[in-house]
């Protein structure tokens, strides 16, 4: 029922034209009331003459010499295959007879070429030739199914193409000075020891509104992971092979700024069973000790291994790190986090980050057999009662070195100190301290009707009843070409502490070993 109700349009159409061509009219939505169909299914054939839009089924069947000598071109009107042609689209509206011969000549040798395009190197010839002269309705026919064909295996060829394509390119951020283009275009040139970002490292997406971070989050990449967040979704594969600092638009239009995270913020995002030694009180710690290249330093208390990452990049290739943890999920943790950092450093700098720490899992004030023969250029306690294991690690620091402990509590600096008398140790404690970070908001001031810049207004020195008086289109106006002229200093900036604040963290205990007199 589809195929004859398809094949009723096409006869329409072929009636309407052919009355317009022979100046008879025909009212809009009037079909003629004698039509000739053929069985499509069966092969059969249209009986009319096509010439002065009366159709019978008595008609003769028009010949060769007769569709030659009218120059009725046989196009795919009547298929169900590829559109036509601009040219014959155009050259079907016009009166045959107006046609130049040029048109003609263009018209048949197109037609000449689809068919050797279909048969050419099957031995048709005669039949490639005999279709400019003209053709059989089954003929035409069976060049519309074989123009079927050609286009399907067209299609499926320009699809292996672009699949052999895709997988020709390999993204490798390793010894590459140029980085392709997910755009298009040239290749974005890379400076020296700059790589991209590769499936497998860390990466670190901010979202900021107005000058406000409104979004952070640390993510590994991954083939067919996705950065989800309010703001939209933005999927791995588009930043692999850009390099790191790019901006991304969601699929919601926001723009994401993806970069490799510090070892600072990787410990900040990183998972965590206790609370971390926060980067300000690890730096702290770091000056207290004294940290260089080369040392050799006890850390008791792993935790989620925060402060044996700032460890290992102190001491370096050349430098130990010994942490010993008493808890079994802690020390896990803190393992988990050493190497994942490690990995990501691999993956973003072609080279190792030094193996330079050795974590155990037991009681430092039992664990006599892994201090045995070691001396020690400082030591690290973050743990609740670092008086207790004072007495063993005591004789395995050097003299005039530094032990740092931290604490979050008040009371056990008191209880530290207390113990230290108790014992009789020559340990000084030279200095209690808490560190404190004040961030501050610093940015151009904007009016919050409209978003705009304020700008910095000079002394008047009219009335100023004069200046109120003034319309407010004047003034807008002129608040508009200031807003657009900005010379240096003339906007006003606010400096005030950020309303969020880090609060209290740590106190820090700075203990000396000294030789009694």
């Amino acid at each position: 029922m589809g195929r004859t109700c398809w094949r009723l349009l096409q006869v329409w159409i072929n009636t309407r034209g052919q009355h317009c061509y022979s100046k008879q009219p025909l009212g809009r939505g009037i079909l003629p009331q004698t039509l000739c169909l053929r069985n499509i299914g069966s092969g059969g054939q249209d009986d009319s003459d096509g010439r002065n839009g009366s159709y019978s089924p008595e008609s003769p069947q028009p010949s060769l010499e007769q569709l030659r000598t009218r120059r009725q071109p046989f196009g795919r009107l009547g298929g169900r295959g590829r559109p036509l042609s601009p040219l014959e689209r155009i050259s079907r509206l016009l009166p045959q007879d107006t046609l130049s011969q040029e048109v003609w000549e263009l018209r048949e040798g197109k037609e000449e070429d689809e068919v050797e395009g279909t048969q050419g190197g099957t031995g048709q010839g005669e039949g490639a030739a005999g279709a400019s002269e003209g053709e059989t309705p089954q003929v035409l026919g069976d060049r519309i199914t074989d123009a079927q064909q050609q286009e399907k295996r067209l299609g499926e060829r320009q699809e292996e193409e672009r699949h052999a394509a895709e997988e020709e390119v390999e993204v490798s951020g390793i010894g590459q000075e140029e980085k392709p283009d997910p755009a298009g275009g040239d290749p974005a040139p890379a400076l020296p020891g700059e790589r991209p970002l590769i499936f497998g490292e860390i990466a670190l997406a901010e979202y900021r509104k107005k000058g406000r971070l409104e979004f952070q989050k640390m993510f590994p990449l991954q083939e067919g992971g996705l950065l989800n967040s309010t703001w939209g979704l933005v999927p791995h594969s588009t930043m692999v092979g850009r390099p790191a600092g790019s901006t991304y638009l969601s699929s919601t239009g926001s723009p994401f700024l993806v970069r490799r995270p510090n070892l600072e913020e990787y410990v900040l995002f990183m998972k965590r069973g206790p609370t971390i030694a926060y980067p300000k009180d690890a730096s702290a710690m770091l000056m207290m000790m004294d940290v260089t290249e080369g040392d050799c330093v006890l850390e008791s208390g792993s935790g989620s291994g925060a402060m044996s990452l700032f460890l290992s990049r102190a001491v370096g290739t050349r430098g130990s790190v010994l942490s010993v943890e008493v808890r079994e999920d802690h020390h896990r943790r803190a393992v988990a986090n050493y190497h994942r950092w490690r990995t990501a450093w691999r993956l973003r700098r072609g080279e190792e980050w030094p193996d330079n720490v050795r974590f155990h899992n037991t009681d430092l004030r039992t664990a006599t057999h892994l201090l045995a023969g070691q001396g020690f250029h400082s030591i690290a306690l973050d743990m609740l009662n670092p008086h207790l294991v004072l007495p063993v690690v005591f004789p395995h620091l050097h003299n005039g070195a530094v032990c740092a402990v931290y604490l979050a509590n008040v009371t056990q600096v008191i209880d530290l100190l207390e113990g230290i008398r108790f014992a009789g140790l020559p340990l000084m404690c030279e200095r209690v301290l808490e560190v404190q970070l004040r961030d501050w908001l610093l940015a151009p001031a904007v009016q919050r009707r409209d978003g705009k810049h304020v700008t910095r207004i000079a002394p008047s020195h009219g009335n100023q009843e004069e200046e109120e008086a003034r319309p407010d289109e004047e003034r807008g106006a002129e608040e508009s070409r200031t807003n657009e002229i900005r010379p240096f200093g003339a906007l006003p900036y606010i400096a005030r502490p950020h309303p969020e604040q880090g609060s209290h963290t740590a106190f820090l205990v700075k203990l000396r070993k000294v030789l009694p007199p």
